[in-house]
């Protein structure tokens, strides 16, 4: 039947209605791409808020001589590239390299492997694994700087309750935050702590995707529990490790309140890393440099993002695989 034979519905007078006509599947779709917008708009304008505009800021003060006195005024003088080249000449720039390179893979190397091991372990149920696993999650919980002051007492030279534990063995003491061989060892020991909680929920929320079938069915074939692990645990969690990895990496290169609390970076520049030397030159002197410590903290932002340029290479070649 014809659109032109169409019955008309009938009106309120008996006579009949003419049948509306319909919308054209071009303004359909545009005010449906209207609505999408709508609904992005509180999104792009906190992605613009909070991400944009403070990325292009910091760009802008590491090219300008940014003081005090320039803030008020509104004022600063254009250097260009500068403050890069004097920090990249500084001699603090070498051992900063160092101990974020050793702070962070050292750290994460750890988080993840005790992580790991502490999600397989909770992986079957076991009376009171729910309690357990709620007493690994304080110290995620707690406030940085609660934690961070614990390390402190915990580690100090003099009153310290680690140095009294090593005496009961005939360790002599150990000045662990005040000794520059052990300060980034110290500083690296307690991000580690602080960081095994959130390896250890992402880990497990990532086995329990994992099919019991699985484990049923290597079982009956007679494979053991380290060969389960690594043909079927190891594998399947590669995706879910990719990402605990990449977070870990970005949360680790900016720690700056573990190691001030603990060491400030010292002694001297032994447990300074990036972080806290960009931290140091805004906000750690009597005379704050915003130029240099902006460019520092762009140096950071492109390895993160070399981090992230690398996880998205690994899922593609993944995906392609």
């Amino acid at each position: 039947m014809t659109s032109s034979t169409l019955p008309a519905t009938a009106g309120a007078n008996g006579g009949p209605t003419p049948t509306p006509p319909r919308r054209s599947g071009r303004s359909g779709r545009s005010g449906s791409r209207w609505t999408a917008l709508l609904f992005l708009l509180p999104l792009l304008v906190y992605l613009l808020a909070a991400y944009v505009y403070p990325l292009a800021r910091n760009v802008d003060l590491s090219v300008r001589d940014y003081t005090i006195a320039a803030f008020v005024t509104g004022q600063a003088d254009f250097v260009g590239l500068d403050n890069y080249r004097d920090i990249l000449t500084d001699r603090t720039f070498s051992q900063a390299v160092f101990n974020t390179a050793v702070f962070t893979g050292v750290s994460l190397a750890f988080q993840f492997a005790l992580g790991l091991a502490l999600a397989v372990f909770f992986r079957h149920s076991f009376p009171l694994s729910g309690v357990l696993r709620a007493l690994f999650l304080v110290p995620w919980l707690l406030p940085l700087i609660v934690s961070a002051s614990t390390w402190a007492w915990m580690l100090n030279s003099e009153n310290g309750v680690v140095n009294w534990a090593l005496s009961l063995v005939g360790v002599d003491q150990v000045n662990w935050l005040t000794s520059p061989g052990w300060a980034l060892a110290s500083v690296t020991i307690a991000n580690i702590w602080l960081g095994i909680p959130f390896n250890l929920v992402i880990l497990y929320s990532g086995l329990q995707n994992i099919p019991e079938d699985l484990y049923e069915a290597a079982a009956l074939d007679g494979a053991t529990a380290r060969q389960q692990f690594w043909r079927i645990t190891f594998p399947l969690l590669a995706p879910v490790s990719a990402i605990t990895l990449l977070l870990g990496l970005i949360y680790t290169l900016k720690v700056v309140d573990i190691i001030w609390i603990m060491t400030t970076g010292g002694p001297g520049s032994s447990s300074t890393t990036l972080a806290i030397w960009s931290y140091r030159e805004a906000f750690g002197t009597g005379q704050p440099d915003f130029s240099p410590a902006a460019a520092v903290g762009n140096l950071l932002i492109l390895v993160a993002l070399a981090g992230g340029a690398l996880y998205l290479w690994v899922q593609r070649r993944q995906a392609r695989s």
